[in-house]
């Protein structure tokens, strides 16, 4: 879905800076933010809004906030060092740590690629009456095809496109329903935890916070990179990429939020409970009327397709990383990263009975190995040996090491209410 251009020679590059520079520039953060509509999130959004109303709109809001600093943080690694951040890892890291913490981000990987294939299995089902555990088959093969022959580049611009307009057809259609605007900025800004809501709590998070796009942002940044011994060059970069992270988190923030709100003044308010994933598509029927079912199921099916091919590349980068390598789907390491997450999250499937909770909990698993991604994360760009001027500064260092705590809390507080 990137395009990477580790063969350019940046040392003697240098672009023209105009007016238009930001243009330059966008593009990584807006492809990130394709994740904030995936079917994980679509779950864990349905499932909040509809069982709690408003009250967890306050994750939406922290989440957020957390995954701008983080991917502002992870970009900042990729353009410093032009390494991602398993490569770093892997590199100034002692052999035992890295592996044992790039490991857990594999799995985390799988728990991703395991929500998107399901997402697209429940699609064709939807379109097409196939089973959940064939679909998921047809969905995995095609997606290593694509991965492996770089053919989803053709169509990659169609799927964010289209995946994109859905997103934003949940933000319009809130001038269509009522909507208790008091108690949605009170549970934007005011933490709560009403009695078992917990495990939604953290797979909100783990589904807008998703460790593999940490590692991939890092990645794909690099794709925009030219110059990395020219201080000016670099620094420009840092500057329009937060702000194309800041945009594009803001965008994702507005879109998962809606998805709760409309769950909320319809499922929540008449009090009709959640147990599909396909029930998400009445939440079109008051912009789309009858044909609501097919659209939200084509638009699942290439958010699925989309999400898939993304993780796949993540673990790709991640299980690279490893050997100190950046992702070349031309090279067997990355190859294998790639075969690993998707095969394995594909038999996985195979014995999941209830895949609407299976959406679920692979969002929760992903909050759970947050803490180690974020903590490795802000080692590595705190480290002058790492970074070098281009470290982070105390302030920072203090303020995303508090995040790293914060996820560590909430996932002790999952951990006491599962006993």
């Amino acid at each position: 879905m990137f395009k990477l251009f580790k063969n350019i020679d940046r040392k003697n590059y240098r672009p023209v800076f105009g007016g238009l520079d930001i243009l330059k520039f966008i593009g990584p953060g807006l492809l990130v933010t394709v994740g904030f509509i995936d079917p994980g999130n679509w779950a864990s959004n349905l499932a909040a809004g509809a069982e709690f109303g408003y009250a967890l709109l306050w994750m939406v809001t922290l989440s957020t906030i957390m995954l701008i600093l983080l991917q502002h943080n992870v970009a900042h690694l990729g353009i410093a060092t032009g390494l991602c951040l398993s490569e770093a890892a892997a590199i100034y890291l002692k052999p035992a740590y890295s592996k044992i913490l790039l490991s857990s981000a594999m799995l985390a990987s799988i728990s991703t690629s395991l929500a998107e294939i399901l997402g697209g299995a429940i699609a064709l089902e939807m379109l097409f009456k196939i089973p959940v555990k064939a679909g998921a088959l047809l969905v995995t093969v095609f997606v290593i095809i694509m991965l492996y022959t770089n053919s989803y580049k053709i169509i990659e611009k169609w799927i964010i496109a289209f995946v994109s307009v859905i997103g934003l057809s949940f933000l319009y259609e809130l001038s269509l329903v009522h909507i208790d605007w008091n108690e949605a900025v009170t549970g934007w800004v005011t933490p709560t935890f009403p009695n078992g809501s917990i495990l939604i709590i953290m797979s909100v998070m783990g589904a807008v916070v998703m460790p593999h796009n940490l590692f991939l942002h890092s990645e794909i940044i690099q794709s925009r990179q030219w110059n990395m011994e020219d201080d000016r060059i670099i620094k420009k970069q840092l500057r329009y990429e937060f702000l194309d992270t800041l945009v594009s988190m803001l965008v994702g923030w507005a879109i998962n939020s809606a998805m709760i709100l409309l769950a909320a003044a319809t499922f929540f308010k008449t009090r009709t409970p959640v147990s599909e994933l396909q029930q998400a598509n009445h939440l079109l029927v008051p912009l789309l009327g009858n044909n609501s079912a097919i659209v939200f199921a084509v638009a699942l099916l290439f958010s699925g397709i989309a999400s898939t091919i993304t993780s796949g590349m993540a673990a790709g980068s991640i299980f690279a990383g490893m050997y100190k390598e950046p992702y070349d789907i031309k090279d067997n390491h990355s190859r294998m990263g790639v075969a690993i997450s998707l095969l394995i999250a594909y038999g996985i499937i195979l014995l999941i009975t209830n895949p609407f909770q299976g959406l679920i909990i692979s969002q929760m698993i992903l909050s759970i190995q947050l803490p180690f991604t974020i903590f490795l994360q802000v080692y590595l760009t705190s480290s002058q040996k790492v970074m070098g001027k281009y470290r982070n500064t105390l302030f920072s260092k203090i303020l995303l090491y508090s995040l790293g705590v914060i996820v560590t809390l909430l996932n002790i507080a999952l951990f006491v209410s599962l006993f």
